[in-house]
């Protein structure tokens, strides 16, 4: 079961890692032409700043380093991303609304991964095959909370 868990961070990360790298760096130009199109303001320095920002949480995830940062590098891109690039209330075109109506929903459906896996992360830790240690002290792996003692004064099982 392990294994799960770094598979699951290795393909939640992958989408940012290459999103960074192909999108906001190799095609700099191309994806700023992007933003500067959706009205983002200083378009060349957000997406190099975006860049970074989902290139470093994605790295994050997949090392199992820093995480909360990484998670939070990605909650912000995805959430002003949904809203200053994906505005699809201002779209008049139907088809080209469907399509930034789905980013939008697919950059808010991903937040909620990353606010997730921000919790697991600080509630029980970095978990197996991870380089670092949860932020703010602990090894890395919480002990399990005991759980309320049952009627008749026994300890619960963890079920």
């Amino acid at each position: 079961m392990n294994w799960l868990y770094l598979i699951g961070r290795i393909l939640f990360g992958l989408i940012f890692i290459v999103a960074g790298i192909f999108g906001h760096f190799f095609d700099l130009s191309a994806t700023a032409q992007y933003a500067e199109g959706a009205g983002v303001p200083l378009p060349t320095l957000a997406v190099i700043v975006s860049g970074v920002m989902i290139t470093l949480g994605g790295l994050s995830l997949w090392l199992g380093f820093m995480m909360e940062i990484g998670t939070w590098l990605l909650i912000i891109f995805l959430v002003v991303a949904a809203f200053l690039v994906h505005d699809f209330w201002t779209v008049s075109d139907p088809a080209m609304m469907a399509v930034q109506r789905a980013a939008f929903l697919k950059n808010l459906s991903v937040t909620g991964g990353a606010l997730i896996l921000f919790w697991v992360v600080r509630a029980h830790g970095y978990g197996p095959f991870a380089l670092g240690r949860r932020m703010g002290g602990g090894a890395g792996r919480a002990a399990p909370s005991p759980e309320p003692s049952a009627p008749g004064g026994e300890v619960g099982t963890g079920i």
